[in-house]
């Protein structure tokens, strides 16, 4: 009555407390052992007891040795591979719960003896080569899955565990690789990650195992697997002419991108015997049949062929005419070049890149006949001539593996007959149709007519032609270079060129004596190469041009490539070569000039490019990773197709183009110059202030204000407007008259709006920079001043600086594309400043430092000259009138206030300016002209008299003068201008003098 409850009395019956522990395991034995027969009533039971049984064999790995010996004492996997035998009902469910609990068993054992004990006894074989029904996703993933933990566990120790050297027998490996074609993508990786676990084995008879008995018919059948999947990337490629199939086509690239770098992953293991089967594989049933035979011209239809051919045969002419070669599969020339840039770009493998090298840049017709035997003899000796053929293999691997296992090995590196291609290609049924209607049209051609017979001469020629070429292949790639109508073709031979001339498996000396040995009429490959990449460049150039700038840039690169000294020498390229590339960096500048007149934004344009430019390096493997390259050009941006890979679309993105093309054609000219560049970026990032450097605002204007955020946050921080750079400062801690830097933006991106409700308050953006304006800006906050004066004062200075700051760098802009009429105008500084005859600047000597390091004082601008000034110098030569400039300097009428009327002397301050007469409001000096060019001035800016400045500034635009009456200011600044303030005096806190940074 007190006997505790058992298993007997129900399912869950005398469980252990206990669940990771050996009486557990034990109690699960006996539940597996009464439960031998699966049910709909037991499998959830069973499957509950094997999820445990692996959690319980997982912490008796690292916590008590004598689990494992219980279930080898109990030999438990005999019950799970009974388990799966049955056919009864529940038992895929089981087989799934069996699987998944294998998979985590072997996963997180660590132990590596209990590791031997699990692979001991054959039954993990037994388990890889029952048939389970695959039909079930489920079992599939589990299965697949549980296959690539195992291979992960294979090493020297552990791999005659799964190769069984006597009886040829590896289940691991022919079991999983029969999924090579699986319809899931993911078990195609899995079979992949499989195989190459295997051979990164070092055992030498596993490796001659699957050398003699799976590397055949295996390589075989997966290429023949590529090849399919190329055809239906074709049919893609060939139907989706408008851009709709993107998807897909995508898809279909990344496929065969995975294929590429799985073959580049066995070659790159170096194992001799293994890579020789491959590389004669891809070679002679997958790149030479299907790839190169498609940069031979299109053969004329079957049914005209065999015409010809009986007409040949009537008029006893000999026409070479190979109807079997008419039927071969063949691809797009488009196609054709974008998969052989791709093998050169992912596969460095040498005798593979360098014989499909040699076929490309030597080879002829004959290649289809004797394949590629010969240059890879000098690799590996004795390699039997095979005749190129692509075509579905005789049987399938699965039916090649069950063929080959346990039959005597054959150690012969040449092709097996097994997986062989068959002498008739699929369409071997439809040639003997033919031929019996050739039969029956025998008696039509023996009165045959004029146009007939012109029909077999051009046939003829034609065919003659084709042989006669010294370099068919060669000459294809050349011609494709051609841009009269597009760069469609001349983009991927483009890439094909880089990618052989970049290749590691291929010596660049050897891919140059080729190229010039190589001949062509009077001149060599290498010339007729750099005069097609010339005429590519040339024809970019021009205004109207209809070539995309990835291939000007890549066509720019090949150019600098084939064209470098082989030593210390000048460059390979002739005086007349030279005189092109720099005719078309000159046609470039011409054709910018029109848009530097016409388009608003064109300083964001400019400085835009020339960021994108410096931060895209050109990678042509990442390029031939996009599918849309495949498709005709396009200009609409619909599609979504990046910039440079497409054509331009509207009056913006064509200044875009031209800016990109005229600094690609800069930046290669000073390459054959030898020059370094000087005058780019405009704004020399040197001399900027950055984030949290401690700043001397000693004698620098100060506009106290509170920045309130989106967020409603409030902070007090002082306005302080550079030449460039518009700073927000907070007062530092330790140094009296010294400012942190806390927020830091161009002037030329600021965007100023006052409010209508409150005169003291301004709200400020500022932008990003560049002309993408969905981006969210550095700064968009309201601005609050004490009163409106400062308010109005503030708005003044950052709209003139703004504009300051863009006339500056626009005028930088004309100087380098040399806009006719700048040359003899004051040059601008590198850092967005004028040198001037005082040497004012933008920066101090000391530049830029954070806080840690040096302190950065900043000028006042007792010495500085406004921004444009001197542009209108001697005969307004300058590309900027007179008109624009008035524009520039009327803010909002009446608000506009002269920055000086907030001045005041002081007789007691070493710092005094003198007293300023009074001035007009609505006419401040324009920005064009410099301070000794007023007549009667001849001191320094700052003792100038404003109200004279003004008159003669009044008398220059015919506007009558006018008289402001000076107004006080109470302006707060972290120093007064005498020694009194700077102890704490109010008065002189009073009477801060407001002034520009």
């Amino acid at each position: 009555m007190f006997r505790s409850r058992s298993w007997f009395g129900g399912p869950w019956g005398g469980r252990p407390k206990n669940r990771l522990s050996l009486e557990h395991l034990k109690y699960l034995y006996s539940i597996l052992e009464k439960n031998t027969t699966v049910s709909e009533s037991n499998r959830g039971l069973l499957v509950e007891s094997l999820r445990c049984i692996a959690e319980i064999l997982i912490w008796g790995d690292q916590h008590d040795s004598l689990v494992f010996d219980f279930f080898l004492e109990k030999n438990m996997l005999s019950y799970f591979l009974h388990i799966m035998r049955q056919k009864s009902g529940g038992s895929s469910f089981v087989c799934v719960q069996l699987l998944q609990t294998l998979n985590i068993l072997f996963e997180n054992i660590r132990n590596e003896t209990s590791l031997y004990y699990l692979l001991s006894n054959n039954h993990v074989n037994s388990i890889m080569v029952h048939k389970f029904d695959f039909s079930d996703e489920d079992v599939m993933g589990y299965y697949i899955l549980f296959l690539k933990t195992l291979s992960l566990k294979l090493n020297t120790h552990t791999i005659h565990f799964f190769y069984n050297e006597h009886t040829n027998d590896f289940p691991l490996y022919t079991e999983a690789i029969k999924f090579f074609n699986h319809p899931e993508s993911m078990v195609r990786i899995a079979v992949r990650t499989i195989s190459l676990n295997v051979y990164k084995v070092q055992n030498s008879s596993m490796l001659r195992f699957i050398r003699d008995k799976t590397a055949a018919p295996y390589f075989s059948n997966l290429v023949w697997f590529i090849g399919k999947h190329i055809l239906e990337l074709d049919t893609c490629v060939r139907t989706d002419i408008d851009h709709q199939s993107n998807q897909k086509l995508s898809n279909l690239v990344a496929e065969h991108l995975d294929h590429l770098h799985y073959l580049s992953d066995i070659l790159l293991l170096d194992i001799k015997d293994l890579n020789a089967v491959l590389t004669e594989h891809l070679l002679h049933k997958l790149f030479v049949p299907l790839y190169i035979f498609s940069l031979t011209p299109a053969p004329p239809p079957p049914s005209l062929a065999v015409v010809t051919q009986n007409l040949a045969a009537v008029l006893n002419r000999n026409v070479d005419i190979d109807i079997q070669e008419i039927h071969n599969p063949r691809v797009s020339s488009i196609v054709a070049l974008f998969l052989l840039s791709l093998v050169f770009l992912v596969v460095s493998h040498a005798p593979l890149v360098h014989a499909l090298a040699w076929v490309v840049l030597n080879g002829d017709h004959s290649v289809f006949k004797e394949g590629a035997a010969e240059i890879l003899n000098s690799y590996v000796e004795h390699r039997e001539v095979v005749v190129p053929g692509f075509g579905e293999p005789n049987e399938s691997l699965e039916q090649a593996l069950d063929t080959v296992t346990g039959q005597s090995s054959a150690s012969s590196y040449a092709l097996s007959e097994d997986s062989g291609v068959e002498s008739s290609s699929p369409a071997a049924t439809e040639l003997d149709s033919q031929a019996e209607a050739v039969e029956a049209e025998q008696t039509k051609l023996r009165n045959i007519t004029d146009e007939e017979k012109q029909l077999l001469q051009k046939s003829s020629s034609a065919k003659s032609d084709f042989t006669e070429m010294a370099k068919p292949f060669l000459d294809t790639v050349l011609h494709a270079l051609d841009c009269t109508e597009n760069d469609y073709l001349a983009l991927l031979s483009l890439c094909l060129i880089y990618a052989m001339s970049h290749n590691r498996g291929i010596k660049n000396e050897w891919f140059d004596q080729v190229l010039a040995k190589s001949t062509r009429g009077a001149f060599s490959y290498k010339t007729a190469l750099i005069e097609h990449l010339l005429s590519i460049i040339t024809q970019s150039s021009q205004p109207s041009s209809r070539i995309r700038l990835i291939t000007v840039e890549i066509a720019l690169e090949l150019l600098v490539t084939f064209t470098r000294p082989s030593s210390d020498e000048t460059r390979c390229i002739t005086a007349a070569q030279q005189d092109l590339l720099f005719s078309a960096r000159n046609q470039s500048m011409a054709v910018l000039r029109n848009f530097y007149k016409s388009e608003d934004i064109f300083l964001d344009l400019f400085e835009d490019e020339y960021n994108e430019m410096r931060k895209a390096q050109l990678n042509v493997e990442f390029l031939c990773m996009d599918s849309t390259i495949l498709l005709p050009p396009t200009g609409t941006p619909l599609t979504g197709i990046n910039f440079t890979r497409r054509l331009p679309c509207g009056e913006v993105e064509k200044a875009r183009r031209a800016i990109r093309v005229y600094f690609l054609l800069r930046r290669t000219c000073q390459k054959f110059l030898n020059e370094k560049e000087s005058l780019l970026p405009l704004t020399n990032v040197v001399n900027l202030v950055q984030v949290e450097n401690v700043l001397d605002l000693n004698n620098s204007d100060l506009i106290a204000c509170t920045v309130v955020a989106k967020d409603s946050s409030k902070q007090r921080r002082f306005l302080v407007i550079d030449a460039l750079q518009l700073i927000l400062v907070e007062p530092d801690a330790k140094l009296l008259g010294w400012g942190v830097a806390k927020f830091v933006g161009f002037l030329q991106d600021v965007e100023v709006q006052g409010d209508k409700d409150d005169s003291r308050c301004l709200h400020i953006t500022v932008h990003r920079g560049g002309v993408t304006h969905n981006r969210t800006p550095l700064l968009s906050a309201k601005f609050l001043f004490d009163d409106h004066i400062r308010c109005m004062a503030a708005k003044q200075r950052l709209t003139k600086g703004r504009s300051k700051a863009r006339q500056k760098k626009m005028y930088q802009i004309a100087q380098l594309i040399e806009i006719p009429g700048q040359m003899d105008s004051p040059v601008f500084a590198v850092g967005g400043t004028m040198a001037t005859s005082s040497g004012g600047g933008s920066g101090n000597s000391s530049g830029s430092s954070s806080r840690s390091g040096h302190h950065r004082p900043m000028f006042s601008t007792s010495n500085r000259v406004p921004g444009f000034a001197a542009v209108l110098r001697g005969n307004n030569s300058a590309g900027v009138s007179r008109t624009q400039i008035a524009q520039n300097r009327s803010i909002e009428g009446s608000e506009e206030i002269p920055l000086e009327d907030f001045q005041h002397s002081r007789t007691n301050s070493p710092h005094s300016r003198g007293n300023p007469s009074p001035a007009s409001r609505s006419h401040t000096p324009i920005r064009v002209l410099h301070y000794d060019q007023l007549s009667g001035h001849n001191g320094s800016p700052r003792d100038a008299s404003l109200g004279g400045t003004n008159a003669l500034l009044g008398q220059l635009n015919g506007l009558p003068r006018e008289v402001l009456p000076v107004q006080s200011s109470e302006e707060t600044s972290f120093i007064g201008s005498d020694g009194n303030e700077a102890t704490g005096g109010s008065e002189g806190r009073r009477r801060g003098a407001i002034e520009t940074v």
